[in-house]
């Protein structure tokens, strides 16, 4: 398989590269170049497969012979080892839970699959990779979790002081080995700049193994596929449309949908839900993109106001080159399948205390933030089956969750244990120079 920059279609680069570049030289993000549907005799054989044949075969048909069959299976089986169960609120929504990975979070699955990834094309390289990462929450957590003590691989992870979760934080700053933080007085959008940048700067990349695990890499993308395969297997063919409501920062785990559709499973609609931070939603009513900084809320892990995967987004609906305008028949194509919605805080916070009291479910705030859109959607659309992916376990914000519903809820164990270890983190402004300085004096 190749990939292509949303920059330049002529552009091409094989999976190692795409996967270790992370963003080509351009400053696109990498696509595959080919969105086959999958065969007939896979959905046939869907209801009875477990979750990992699911996982191996999606990428065994994106990546075809990159990597030696036996080799995938092996890592996709490490990689998806827990589960993503569906569970009944009604009939009508549903909620698909993510969070049974190491860091209850749906970037589990992103950040397992790409640490053996890169461990498979790593093996013999006696070059020190480099790992650097932005986080609005949850991704770093997750790829804290997924490379942790991977050889020759060292991980680098920026993330707004203050604008995360105590026990987001914990999970980022206390493993130590080869995780190290750094916290950025600023946003998350300064901390994904400052990681545009360094990609960037040629002289860098030259001095230091540069790839990136956050989700504008490609390999982070595909395995966030995954799942909605299994989500559809689980509520079955049989029965009204199957809609999907994401909650949405960074658009990378819509745009995996997005790919799984046109791998071609019958998805009938998607909802981008999310909170005050947004420039999607508003690009979906009105055509008109408008990036611009973002601003805190208790859906932390949404706080972007410059999402990356939106110009993945554009690309999969006709905007092949995104140094060129945004054209009205790409915002179109995108808005018969994608309707947008966004909530405040007061809304997502009478939400929670909803999806407890009517179905005695503990949902965390993104999760909330969805279940208002999925709701808004279907009172319009009520012959459809909805599922919101439930990105995060709801403990991850403890504070905000039992001060909404009022009282205590369960904090599962591997959580628990981080809150009293101490936090490591390199204190940083906003620039960019400071952050390569320090990574010069640490890695060359």
């Amino acid at each position: 398989m190749k990939f292509y920059s949303t920059n330049d279609p002529a552009h091409r680069a094989d999976l190692p590269e795409a996967l270790f570049r992370g963003l080509p030289a351009d400053n696109g993000l990498y696509m595959p170049e080919r969105l086959d549907p999958l065969p007939a005799a896979f959905f046939a054989e869907l209801p009875d497969l477990s979750f990992q044949e699911i996982a191996y075969r999606i990428s065994a048909h994106l990546l075809g012979d990159d990597v030696p069959a036996e080799d995938l299976k092996a890592l996709v089986y490490d990689a998806v080892n827990f589960p993503a169960p569906v569970v009944k609120l009604d009939d009508q929504r549903y909620v698909l839970e993510l969070f049974h990975g190491p860091s209850l979070a749906f970037k589990d699955f992103g950040a397992r699959f790409m640490s053996r990834l890169m461990g498979h094309f790593n093996r013999g390289n006696e070059r020190q990779l480099v790992i650097l990462v932005a986080t609005s929450g949850d991704t770093g957590g997750a790829v804290a979790a997924g490379f942790y003590q991977t050889p020759g691989i060292e991980v680098v992870i920026l993330y707004p002081k203050g604008k995360v979760s105590l026990l987001q934080e914990k999970q980022l700053t206390t493993l130590g080995h080869n995780i190290h933080a750094l916290e950025v007085d600023g946003t998350f959008d300064d901390c994904q700049a400052i990681v545009k940048k360094a990609f960037l700067d040629e002289q860098l990349r030259s001095d230091i193994r540069l790839s990136s695990a956050n989700s504008i890499n490609i390999s982070r993308l595909i395995p966030q596929a995954f799942y909605y395969f299994e989500a559809y297997k689980q509520l079955g063919a049989t029965g009204d449309p199957v809609v999907f409501c994401v909650p949405s920062g960074n658009f990378g785990n819509l745009t995996a949908g997005l790919l799984a559709q046109r791998m071609g499973l019958p998805v009938h609609h998607f909802l981008a839900a999310t909170n005050r931070n947004d420039v999607v939603p508003a690009y979906l009513q009105t055509g008109v993109y408008q990036p611009r900084p973002s601003v805190a809320t208790l859906s932390n892990a949404m706080d972007v106001g410059a999402p990356s995967n939106f110009a993945r987004m554009l690309n999969l609906y006709g905007h092949l080159n995104g140094k060129d305008p945004h054209a009205p028949a790409t915002h179109a194509a995108m808005q018969s399948l994608i309707t947008g919605y966004a909530y405040d805080d007061a809304a997502t916070e009478a939400a929670g205390r909803e999806v407890e009291e009517r179905f005695g479910y503990v949902i965390d705030p993104h999760g909330a933030v969805g279940y208002l859109a999925l709701t808004e959607w279907q009172k319009e659309h009520p012959a459809t089956r909805g599922v919101i992916l439930e990105t995060a376990h709801p403990s991850k914000f403890k504070p905000d969750v039992e001060r909404i519903l009022g009282h205590s809820i369960e904090v599962p164990e591997r959580l628990a244990e981080l809150e009293h270890r101490e936090k490591v983190a390199i204190p940083l402004g906003t620039d960019y120079e400071p952050v390569r300085d320090w990574l010069r004096e640490r890695f060359v």
